[in-house]
């Protein structure tokens, strides 16, 4: 077999598992089967000793590189015609590698805050061949600094699967209830679960057959249960493994971050066919066009969540148009997708140096 054209250094290290770390993961896994068949793609991750990740790549061909820290793995051999930072962390990594051994080094950004102007950031993103957005408002951001070339490839749905057995368990589990469902970190600053909560108690009354299925772990989870120890309409499910199983039992999908990147759960509820309705901040528009595959609320309004989602619980014919109109925009939101868009990207970058 012939050696691959390319290598390409995946950096994420990040302490636990959350959205960024699924994409990363998502990337790596389109990549490896594209690769595959194409003959041109050698991946290795550099990641920390306790990830998440190295349990999930079992099965892959993909060297694990240990580093806990920006300072190490840098002495692994061969050297990568390029990588790829994930996550702030990684930035540093891929500059201090650039550093020591000349390797090109790419960026994705993932969170919709502009970019400090400090020393050092100006320093990792000017060193950077390319800075990827996943939203266009993380794409303004980054254009505004002016501090290496943009481009945007969007985070995509993971395909989460579901077993007709666990499924049919839980539909027997909510009999007689309308499902209305989150999923999320429980940090109410980003995912603004206190929003949810306050809709839950507008709709407590009107629509007493719905319950709020809440699928998540965080910091603010005990005091988040605590301040909603009164209202008999909300779950809290905890970290679930299976949430395809979830939103096959879910009527809406109810989303009213404060701040979002881009929000790729939004995908997966999309697939599922789980009508939406989620907070019209940062990247969310990018995927949700109100009144179209979605509804979206100003963020932090409670009065409109609880109104749109008791518009739709009323209304199984808008529901089911939203549905529609929200599969059709699947198809630029794929593994596939993304993993053709980031290896365009490669090549043209190696292709310079």
């Amino acid at each position: 077999m012939s050696k691959p054209q390319l290598h390409i250094r995946h950096v994420n290290l990040a302490r636990g598992f959350r959205g960024g770390e699924r994409q990363t993961l998502l990337l790596i896994e389109a990549l490896a089967r594209w690769g595959h068949e194409q003959g041109g793609v050698e991946q290795s991750l550099v990641c920390r000793r306790d990830s998440p990740m190295r349990e999930l790549l079992d099965g892959f061909d993909v060297t694990l590189i240990d580093a806990d820290h920006a300072l190490a793995g840098h002495s692994h051999r061969p050297r990568a015609s390029l990588t790829h930072a994930h996550e702030a962390k990684a930035v540093h990594w891929a500059w201090l590698e650039r550093c020591l051994r000349g390797t090109p080094y790419i960026l994705t950004r993932r969170v919709p805050q502009p970019v400090k102007d400090k020393r050092f950031n100006r320093l990792t993103y000017r060193g950077a061949a390319a800075a990827v957005a996943i939203s266009s408002v993380i794409e303004a951001h980054l254009r505004e600094r002016n501090w290496c070339p943009v481009t945007t490839i969007p985070s995509v749905l993971s395909g989460q699967p579901s077993d007709p057995s666990r499924v049919a368990a839980l539909r027997e589990r909510f009999a007689g209830h309308t499902v209305i469902g989150h999923i999320g970190a429980l940090v109410d600053h980003h995912k603004g679960q206190r929003v949810l909560l306050k809709a839950a108690r507008e709709l407590r009354t009107s629509h007493p057959e719905a319950c709020f299925l809440l699928l998540g772990e965080g910091t603010d989870e005990a005091t988040l249960k605590a301040e909603s120890a009164d209202l008999d309409n909300v779950i809290w499910e905890g970290f679930q493994p299976n949430v395809g199983d979830y939103l096959d039992i879910m009527t809406l999908f109810a989303f009213p971050s404060r701040n979002e990147g881009l929000g790729s759960t939004l995908l997966d509820a999309m697939d599922h066919g789980v009508p939406i309705v989620a907070s019209r901040v940062d990247g969310i528009p990018d995927l949700i066009e109100d009144s179209v595959n979605g509804l979206l609320v100003p963020p932090g309004d409670a009065n409109a969540l609880a109104n749109a989602l008791a518009t739709l619980l009323e209304d199984p014919t808008g529901r089911q148009a939203l549905v529609e109109a929200a599969r059709q925009r699947l198809t630029g939101f794929t593994p596939d997708a993304m993993a053709d868009a980031y290896f365009a990207l490669y090549r043209r970058i190696t292709s310079a140096s």
